[in-house]
């Protein structure tokens, strides 16, 4: 008789003595469930990160250059998340949403932009 049981669904393993899931659904069962917790978080993380480069899609696709901080923030854009930031030579600051941006400049006002070779 078989000892060894699969640690999702309890069924008897058959096969590699080193096996613990009788199946690849049962191993992602576990695993999902094991890490739901974080998984919750990136996926909100991901929903807000999405979203801002949605927004500057969308406004770099009606070829608008520019527009206020205020203005992005009415579209729903979340200031508090990016994928990165890139400082140039001359101290720029660049705040990036995976390849689209923005430069951030005097009155309340930013450039938006899209990430290229000549930046990184």
């Amino acid at each position: 008789m078989c000892k060894r049981k699969c640690l999702e669904c309890s069924e008897p393993l058959l096969g590699r003595k080193d096996q613990k899931f009788c199946s690849d659904y049962c191993r992602n069962a576990f695993n999902n469930r094991l890490n739901e917790d974080c998984n919750e978080v990136v996926r909100k993380v991901n929903r807000i990160l999405r979203k801002n480069r949605r927004i500057l899609s969308e406004l770099l696709d009606k070829k608008q250059k520019a527009c206020s901080l205020n203005a992005l923030m009415e579209y729903g854009f979340n200031m508090n998340y990016h994928t990165g930031i890139y400082q140039t030579k001359k101290g720029d600051v660049y705040v990036f949403c995976y390849d689209l941006g923005y430069l951030k400049q005097e009155n309340n006002r930013c450039v938006l932009v899209e990430k290229s070779s000549y930046l990184f």
